[in-house]
C-alpha cells in the first residue's frame, strides 16, 4: 500500500493569468502557498482473485473491470497514463470539501500521480508530477482551469509561479523569515461560506472573455511582486491586505459569476469590523473567503460572520509527500 498527502493552497494574487488563453500571448505569474490542509490518497495493488479488478472509493463506491468503465474522471485518465492494467484500489480522504476554492481537484490528481508513480516504484520530481497533473486535468479533460494548483500542491511552500507562452513554467520560492511566517499567520482568517461550485463552470467564461479583460488581468498580476517584497522583506504587512483588496475588486469585475450578493454582504461585513482586505479564493462563486485582519479586529471580524465557519490554518512547506509506503508482495 502506498499513501501519498497532498496540501491544499491559497492564492494571493494572479490568478486567471495561469490559464492558456492569457499566458500564451503574454506570461502569467501566480503568488501562493500551500496549508496545513491535505487530500490523502491511498493505493493498493490486489491480488489477482479480486472480484474487480478496481475499486475506487471515492464519494461513491465504483467496482469495474475496464480502466475505460470507470466513472471518476481523474482516476481513469491517470490510470491511462500510467498504463496500469493490474487490480488496484484506490481510496481518498480530504479535511476540506470539493469545489471550495483551494485546488482539490489538481491536489487530487497531483497526489494520485505521485502515489501511482511510487505503486511502480517509480520516484518522479515535484516538476513532472505538476506538468503530468496539469496536462491530466487541461489538456486530456478540457477543464478550463490554470496550471496554478498543480504546482502549488506538488511543490509546497510559498512561491512564485511564472507561466511561460511555450508552456514551460518557473518556479521561484519566496525567501521569509520564520517571524514573517508567524506574523502573517496570524493576521490571516479563513471562513467557509458553505457554498460550492464547479471552477470550470466559472473560468469557461473568463477564459473566454481573456482578451477582453487582459487589461484587469495584467492588473492583478502586477500585485504579484509587491506581495513578494513584503514577505521577503517582512515590513509593512499591513500592504498585503491592501493588496488583496484591490485583486478582489479587479477579479469581481471579471465575470458577474465571480461573486454573489451574499458574497458581498460577507466582505462588507468584514471591512466594516476591521479587515483591511480579502477575497474569495480559487474561481469564485463560493467556498472560501480569505481576509487579512490586524490581531486586534480579529474577535470583532469573527462575530461580523458568526454564521460562517472559521478554519483555522497555517502555512505548510513540504508540497506533496509519501507518507506510507509498503511494497509487499501481493
Amino acid at each position: 500500500m502506498i499513501i501519498s498527502r497532498t496540501p491544499f493552497r491559497i492564492s494571493f494574487a494572479g490568478g486567471g493569468t495561469d490559464l492558456p488563453s492569457y499566458y500564451l500571448k503574454d506570461d502569467g505569474q501566480v503568488i501562493s502557498t500551500t496549508i496545513d490542509k491535505y487530500i490523502y490518497v491511498a493505493v493498493k495493488r490486489q491480488t489477482a482473485i479480486a472480484e474487480h479488478k478496481f475499486r475506487i472509493n471515492w464519494s461513491k463506491v465504483e467496482f469495474k473491470d475496464n480502466v475505460d468503465d470507470i466513472e471518476h474522471p481523474i482516476v481513469r485518465e491517470a490510470l491511462k497514463m500510467m498504463k496500469i492494467d493490474f487490480p488496484l484500489e484506490i481510496s481518498t480522504f480530504a479535511d476540506i470539501p470539493a469545489q471550495t476554492g483551494l485546488g482539490s481537484s489538481s491536489a487530487f490528481a497531483v497526489g494520485l500521480l505521485h502515489a501511482l508513480h511510487a505503486l511502480k516504484g517509480e520516484m518522479v520530481t515535484k516538476g513532472t508530477l505538476a506538468a503530468k497533473a496539469s496536462q491530466l486535468e487541461i489538456d486530456i479533460l478540457g477543464r478550463k482551469i490554470g496550471k496554478q494548483d498543480h504546482y502549488s500542491a506538488a511543490y509546497g511552500n510559498l512561491n512564485v509561479f511564472t507561466f511561460h507562452s511555450n508552456g514551460s513554467v518557473s518556479v521561484d520560492p519566496v525567501f521569509y523569515r520564520p517571524e514573517t511566517k508567524e506574523a502573517v499567520d496570524s493576521h490571516l482568517m479563513l471562513f467557509y461560506t458553505a457554498l460550492k461550485r464547479d471552477a470550470n463552470e466559472i473560468l469557461k467564461p473568463q477564459s473566454e472573455r481573456t482578451d477582453e479583460k487582459r487589461r484587469i488581468l495584467s492588473k492583478m498580476k502586477d500585485l504579484v511582486t509587491p506581495i513578494r517584497e513584503v514577505l521577503s522583506t517582512g515590513s509593512n504587512l499591513h500592504q498585503i491586505g491592501t493588496a488583496l483588496h484591490q485583486g478582489w475588486l479587479l477579479k469581481k469585475s471579471i465575470t458577474e459569476k465571480i461573486s454573489s450578493p451574499s458574497i458581498d454582504e460577507y466582505y462588507e461585513h468584514a471591512l466594516s469590523a476591521g479587515a483591511l482586505g480579502g477575497k474569495l479564493l480559487g474561481a469564485g462563486g463560493g467556498g472560501f473567503l480569505l481576509l487579512y485582519v490586524e490581531p486586534q479586529n480579529q474577535k470583532k471580524v469573527k462575530e461580523s460572520l458568526s454564521n460562517l465557519y472559521q478554519l483555522p490554518f497555517q502555512f505548510e512547506n513540504t508540497g506533496t509527500r509519501i507518507t506510507y509506503y509498503d511494497q509487499l508482495e501481493v
